[in-house]
């Protein structure tokens, strides 16, 4: 599901589907592919152009990506830098001193 192959990318994608299914999705009925596929269009439009999300400061995701700047990070990131695998190293050292 992601460019790169990495399963921690992926869980990015599988959150936002979740919430999907969980907020709209999961309480329809369709009466056939043509009416999902236009509710579906619908709710993703609405998620990316009226939602407010907290994990960006209240802001919706297509005013969050038009931003020139910085938004404080408000997600848990997987990823260390190089900086912090440094620090966890030495934090270990110190700790069995």
């Amino acid at each position: 599901m992601t460019e790169s192959g990495d399963p921690l990318e992926n869980a990015i994608a599988e959150r936002v589907n979740g919430i999907l299914k969980q907020e709209w999705i999961h309480n329809m009925d369709f009466k056939d592919i043509e009416e999902a596929q236009e509710s579906i269009s619908t709710i993703i439009d609405f998620y990316n152009n009226e939602r407010p999300h907290s994990s960006i400061d209240m802001l919706t995701p297509n005013v969050a990506h038009d931003l020139v700047g910085v938004i404080q990070r408000r997600w848990k990131n997987y990823y260390k830098t190089k900086k912090e695998k440094e620090e966890n190293i030495e934090n270990e050292i110190y700790e069995y001193e």
